[in-house]
């Protein structure tokens, strides 16, 4: 697999995005620990998870507690795995979201997501998503206590905007590594953050880069170009899709969500997918 740079840390191009493996309509165990262990064999060493992704209020934490399992049984070499979590979004076990950005909730949510990852610090932690009832510096200020502290390695932001983001970068002294915000051919919004990124060398990871859990199958309504694409090269209309976003930019590395082995090995062949002119003229975005 192609390589990329999370800060100073190298991962492959394509990540896994643990959501599906723990929200509504989830797998059973046994089969999310085998899509994991089927993304470390393809060459992932990006795993992206929150302590937000789960259903019932008392299994917070849930893929966080599920992916620490699923490394502790992996048969290979787990060294180079980063682990990527996030901290500031809620469930209250009633179906919806909530937020809270306080620097005493971000501090108290690191700790906890310590304890299930099982360890000493946390690769990346990230800024789930603003509170718009909590000073965005305050919030980006415990991130940099937790970052003097040692407890987490290294510091990223979701669901931002361009301002946001270099005002995480100026509180961060230079060492936001990323910046994790919805973008899928369907869903383009988040373009100039994506440039901002590739300007100042920051990491960009694209949440729901097929268009989310319900619509990936489609693509979001752009079935038709992906397929054509896809059937030159006989290969899969998503695997033209995660190709489409590492020609994005170099600082681009999408975490595409998967809750079964057959769908997070075909995501993973996508680096090596190499799209021509004429493809992307096709594709038209």
């Amino acid at each position: 697999m192609q390589s990329r740079r999370i800060g100073d840390v190298t991962v492959g191009a394509i990540g896994l995005g643990g959501m599906p493996m723990s929200i509504e309509g989830r797998p059973d165990e046994e089969r999310s620990i085998r899509t994991i262990h089927a993304a470390l064999d393809a060459g992932i060493t990006l795993i992206d998870t929150a302590d937000a992704y789960h259903v019932g209020a008392d299994e917070v934490g849930h893929n966080e507690s599920l992916i620490a399992r699923a490394l502790a049984t992996y048969g290979g070499d787990t060294s180079s795995v980063l682990v990527a979590t996030k901290g500031g979004h809620l469930r209250p076990g009633d179906g919806s979201w909530t937020v809270n950005g306080s620097p005493d909730y971000l501090r108290q949510a690191c700790e906890a997501s310590l304890k299930r990852l099982g360890v000493e610090a946390i690769g990346l932690y990230q800024y789930h998503r603003p509170d718009p009832q909590v000073d965005y510096a305050d919030a980006i200020g415990a991130l940099r206590d937790l970052l003097d502290a040692g407890k987490i390695r290294m510091a990223g932001i979701s669901n931002a905007d361009p301002g946001q983001i270099r005002q995480a970068q100026e509180i961060l002294g230079g060492r936001l590594v990323s910046v994790q915000n919805q973008f899928s051919p369907a869903f383009l919004s988040s373009e100039p953050e994506l440039r901002l990124c590739d300007e100042l060398g920051i990491a960009f990871l694209p949440w729901s880069p097929l268009g989310g859990i319900s619509k990936a199958a489609e693509l979001g309504g752009h079935a038709d170009r992906f397929a054509a694409v896809a059937e030159r090269h006989g290969v899969s209309p998503q695997r033209v899709c995660l190709a489409w976003h590492l020609d994005k930019s170099p600082v681009v590395v999408p975490i595409p969500g998967a809750s079964r082995p057959e769908t997070i090995r075909d995501s993973a062949e996508a680096s090596e997918l190499k799209l021509t002119a004429d493809d992307l003229a096709e594709l038209g975005i």
